[in-house]
């Protein structure tokens, strides 16, 4: 549960770098809670509602940990826009989240991986 909570410390922080372990938990914590979220927003009738005020609320916070993740590869933040190419843009982006960050400080800060070891 913490990395829901630490990403929402940094609600919109596009600095530094965040491990891909961060990346992941977030995603799939954000995701568990917009399943809930869209059910309840059903089961209440105010569909689509509450998940598009649950899913606004978590924009900033989710861009900022996906920039911070680029940074992580040595890639900037501008990259989140290749998911924006047809076909191949979203696939390119899931392997620059998927893939292993740099082991040793680059322009965007300390390897984050050194500071949890």
């Amino acid at each position: 549960m913490h990395y829901y909570t630490d990403v929402l410390k940094k609600y919109a922080d596009f600095s530094g770098r965040a491990r891909r372990q961060e990346f992941w938990m977030f995603f799939l914590f954000n995701l568990a809670a917009l399943i809930v979220v869209a059910i309840l927003d059903a089961v209440i009738g105010t569909s689509p509602w509450l998940y598009l005020l649950y899913a606004l609320a978590t924009f900033l916070p989710n861009l900022g940990l996906s920039v911070r993740r680029l940074h992580d590869t040595g890639k900037s933040g501008w990259w989140i826009f290749i998911a924006l190419v047809p076909l191949v843009g979203g696939i390119w982006l899931l392997v620059l989240m998927a893939s292993e960050g740099q082991p040793n400080p680059n322009q965007y800060g300390p390897s984050p991986k050194a500071v949890y070891a």
